[in-house]
């Protein structure tokens, strides 16, 4: 992978699980070259506001320049969502277009990550990047407007697609579900949702490639194969030598949430496998090295 950044990149929402991953994954030869890093605010933090495009032009005088940005920032809390469209639409679909008229502005490349949920998931076969998105929920939603803002805004920006995501840092599913496991002994988990369980781990690295090769356009960056929920737990308890625990399949109607969850959303990473010269690891490796590094 060529394509060196001698200069500062900006990371906003590196407080996050994904966002605080690229800052320990700074590829060898950016930093090389005297890649600067600062960890960038969150949307709703006190310190800057993304979507005020004032605050965003004094981000980047005091800091700058950049000469890349990586947009892990969003709202995430996807059934609260349904409550709060507003406060959704205003983090993922306005601060994405104000951070990519900056961009554009002052001439810095930008990767945006986006998410599965903009799929209805009644597909049956891995989503490509041009299928046609139809989110079922507000998440998916002002996510979906903000890829359309942001390339909209700055033509040259690249929008990576994740999903089922989990790392070091932060609360995720595998964290979560180990500990019901010990605490109760049992678990009935979903087994009519199906998609690429993705570690941090895999993804900042591709991020920090899609940069690299300043990339455009849009990309699908998950783990490869593919399961259900419950799936996904009985590996993460047979990898955490849990499997005494009795585990239960149920359907989403055992679980009603206020945010619509597409069935199957398994992303097709092979755009940005030959963008890499790599694919992602399969999900069950990536979770057996995400336990090497960080065991539960």
């Amino acid at each position: 992978m060529s394509g060196a950044f001698a200069g500062r990149v900006l990371v906003t929402g590196a407080a996050g699980m994904l966002g605080s991953e690229l800052l320990l994954r700074v590829p060898a030869e950016c930093i090389g070259v005297g890649t600067d890093l600062i960890a960038g605010p969150a949307v709703t933090a006190s310190g800057v506001d993304l979507s005020d495009r004032a605050q965003v032009e004094r981000l980047f005088d005091s800091h700058g320049p950049f000469v890349g940005v990586i947009h892990c920032a969003a709202y995430t809390a996807v059934d609260k969502a349904e409550e709060q469209p507003e406060l959704c639409a205003k983090v993922n679909v306005e601060a994405s277009r104000v951070l990519a008229q900056v961009c554009q502005a002052r001439g810095a490349q930008l990767v945006a990550v986006s998410t599965d949920f903009v799929f209805d998931g009644h597909g049956r076969r891995p989503y490509v990047e041009t299928d046609e998105p139809r989110p079922l929920s507000v998440y998916g939603r002002t996510k979906l407007d903000g890829e359309r803002a942001t390339l909209a805004a700055c033509p040259g920006a690249a929008i990576v697609r994740t999903q089922w995501l989990y790392g070091p840092r932060g609360k995720h599913f595998p964290r979560t579900i180990v500990g019901y496991a010990r605490s109760t002994g049992k678990l009935k988990v979903v087994d009519d949702q199906w998609g690429a369980p993705t570690s941090t781990l895999e993804l900042a690295p591709a991020l920090w490639d899609v940069l690299r090769a300043r990339a455009s356009g849009v990309f699908h960056g998950a783990c490869e194969g593919s399961c259900s929920w419950h799936g996904f737990t009985a590996e993460i308890l047979r990898q955490c030598s849990l499997s005494s625990v009795e585990l239960t399949p149920c359907t989403t109607d055992a679980f009603p949430r206020p945010a619509q969850r597409p069935a199957y959303s398994v992303l097709d990473a092979s755009k940005l496998a030959a963008l890499r010269g790599r694919r992602f690891a399969d999900w069950r490796t990536a979770l057996s090295n995400y336990l090497a590094a960080e065991p539960l």
